[in-house]
Formats: C-alpha cells, sequence, structure tokens
C-alpha cells in the first residue's frame, strides 16, 4: 500500500511516496529532472516487498515547494534534512539521472548516512555540451525555473562534484542505460570506475532503465541490497 509523504526539510516542504514496512530497512528514491516520486510507481511495489522505500519530490517537482532557488546543492540539503526530519540514521539511496548527482553528493559528503548507493544512467561529472531545452506547451508538474539553472551545472559540473564522487564509501551499483541512452555511456561506466567500489551493468534500454524494463530493474537493484543487510 502506497501513502503520500508530507515532510519539513529544514523550511522546504517536500512531498513523496511512501511503501512498504514501516521497520523495514529504508531505501530512498531520487528522481530525474522535470520527473517527480511518481515516475518510479512501476516499481515501488517490488522495491517495498520486504523494506520501506521512501520516493521524494525533490525541490520544484510534483507537490514540493517551487522556492525559486534552484541548485544541486540545494537539492542534496533538502535530501539530508528530509532524511534527518523521517529519522532514518543510514540508508540505501538510489537516483536516476540528475537524482544519481544528488544521491552521490549526499554519499561522498556524509558517507555515514548511506549504506549502499544505486546510480542509474549517471554520467561522470565532465563539461559536455550543452542541447537546447524548449518549455513545453500548457501546465507543467515542476517548476521551468529548475530546468535552465540545474541544467547549467549538469552541462558545466562543478569540480567539487568529482571530488564528492570520489569520497563515496558505499558500495555502488551503476546501471547503464546503453546505446540508445541520451547520455554518453563512456561516462556512466567511467562514473562505475571512480566510485572507489562501484561496479557496472548495462540494461540496453534508454535513459529510463526503470520504466523500460521495470523487471530486470528491480532483480539488479534487489540483488544488490541484498548482499549485505547488516
Amino acid at each position: 500500500m502506497t501513502e503520500n509523504l508530507l515532510i519539513d526539510a529544514a523550511g522546504i516542504r517536500l512531498t513523496g511516496l511512501a511503501a512498504g514496512p514501516v521497520d523495514g530497512p529504508v531505501l530512498v528514491l531520487l528522481h530525474g529532472l522535470g520527473l517527480g516520486a511518481a515516475d518510479f510507481a512501476g516499481v515501488l511495489p517490488e522495491l517495498a516487498a520486504d523494506r520501506r522505500v521512501l520516493a521524494l519530490d525533490l525541490r520544484g517537482h510534483g507537490g514540493s515547494d517551487r522556492p525559486g532557488a534552484y541548485t544541486l546543492e540545494l537539492l542534496c540539503d533538502d535530501v539530508l534534512a528530509a532524511l534527518d526530519a523521517l529519522g532514518p540514521a543510514r540508508v540505501d539511496l538510489l537516483g536516476h539521472s540528475m537524482g544519481g548527482v544528488v544521491a552521490y553528493l549526499l554519499a561522498g559528503r556524509h558517507p555515514e548516512r548511506v549504506r549502499r548507493l544505486v546510480l542509474e544512467d549517471v554520467p561522470a561529472p565532465h563539461p559536455r555540451e550543452e542541447e537546447p531545452a524548449l518549455r513545453p506547451d500548457g501546465p507543467l508538474a515542476f517548476d521551468w525555473e529548475l530546468v535552465p539553472a540545474l541544467r547549467r551545472e549538469l552541462y558545466a559540473p562543478p569540480a567539487e562534484w568529482a571530488a564528492a564522487l570520489a569520497a563515496v564509501t558505499a558500495p555502488t551499483l551503476v546501471i547503464a542505460g546503453g546505446p540508445t541512452s541520451h547520455l554518453p555511456q563512456d561516462r556512466v561506466a567511467e562514473l562505475a570506475d571512480t566510485v572507489p567500489d562501484g561496479r557496472l551493468h548495462t540494461v540496453p534500454v534508454g535513459h529510463l532503465v526503470h520504466s523500460a524494463a521495470p523487471a530486470e530493474f528491480t532483480r539488479l537493484v534487489l540483488d544488490f541490497l541484498a548482499q549485505d543487510l547488516n
């Protein structure tokens, strides 16, 4: 059964979804740019069979606050504040695309808070040519202002991101989307090599692995998390 979350993350209201036993090990899910917690709806029930799964709407997305200030650092701070508010001292953390950057920033800067890390189609932080972003017509489920603000960082990553990635101590599974992903797959493989305890698995279905191959995705994630529940 899925529940709605409403969290005061140090003054920023975050919404999201929760499922699974409240006393189970905690897995936190972080979505990609312009998506939201509901993007994980197809894999949430299976991931939550034996653990507490918390899928967050990052600031500016879904029902979360839209404060107008958007950086990856702020998103990372929000997630850390949400964990403090919710109570778990140590969690498993899964991030897709932009959410994967937030995840490895948190894991590198606060290694005591992350037991295991899963990064879904996330490239190593190198500058790359920015593609134009055109606002879709009609109402959006996110604040459009966050798109240019966060894309500037994603396409020209600050040097501190590489340091945070190298400081990750959690065993890390990197799931790559293969040649049909719009992200450079050599950079995704590089990320797996950069993390001190990283391993790479490619599911060649494109950038949205959790949506395109939910059964394989959940099997990979659950097998990885179950290797050590200490």
